[in-house]
């Protein structure tokens, strides 16, 4: 599932834009400087980072230009109040490949952060026997009949799918499909995998492998 971190102070702000990104599909992480941001990359990979301009701890183009020189590539987007050509040109050379200027509409962040996700070169369509995900459009088809899915089914069914024919554990659908405040041990995959079991209706696509995990494809 495509995965966001969103680097912002102001809790009002932050808050508004995660429930945004997450109601659009995305899978969103925050943070509220460079420190935690700075710990949440270090754990975790992100299809895109949102970063607020100025933080607590500093400026964050500064960071950003750092890791760039490491060779780090994910897509970043600069929020900032500052609406200045001089600003603006900054944050792309230092790394920037968006820049939006406050106050914005959480519409247009939504669609600007989807834009830069797709340049993350994941493929478009996922295939498994006669199950298909449409990862442009978020549409799940098996047997060529469209079936709608819930964010979260639509996330662990695509996150499977990625792994075809391997054990995935428990644990590692939650890393990649919940934020990081889910408890590892809660039953939250099991209550997926059963709606998505009569979902996609027979044959079953998705095995439980007792004590390990969870294994898509044709048994």
């Amino acid at each position: 599932m495509t995965r966001v971190l969103v680097v912002e102070d102001d809790e009002d702000l932050r808050v508004a834009v995660a429930a945004k990104l997450s109601a659009d599909g995305l899978l969103v992480d925050t943070a509220r400087d460079i420190a935690s941001a700075d710990e949440a990359l270090s754990g975790q990979e992100f299809d895109c980072v949102v970063f607020d301009r100025m933080l607590p701890d500093g400026d964050s183009i500064g960071y950003v230009h750092t890791r760039r020189r490491q060779g780090w590539a994910v897509p970043v987007l600069f929020l900032t109040a500052r609406d200045a050509l001089a600003d603006r040109v900054a944050g792309f050379e230092h790394g920037g490949d968006d820049y939006l200027v406050k106050p914005f509409s959480v519409a247009e962040l939504s669609a600007r952060v989807e834009n830069l996700c797709r340049r993350t070169g994941r493929p478009s369509v996922l295939r498994h026997a006669d199950l298909e995900l449409d990862c442009a459009r978020r549409e799940v088809r098996r047997a060529g009949v469209l079936i709608t899915c819930s964010v979260k089914e639509y996330a662990v069914l695509e996150y499977l799918l990625t792994r075809a024919d391997q054990i995935v554990e428990r644990a590692e659908v939650i890393e990649h499909c919940w934020d990081s405040g889910t408890d590892p041990m809660s039953n939250v995959v099991d209550v997926v995998v059963k709606r998505l079991r009569r979902k996609l209706h027979e044959p079953q696509l998705i095995h439980t492998v007792r004590g390990r995990g969870y294994l898509l494809g044709i048994a």
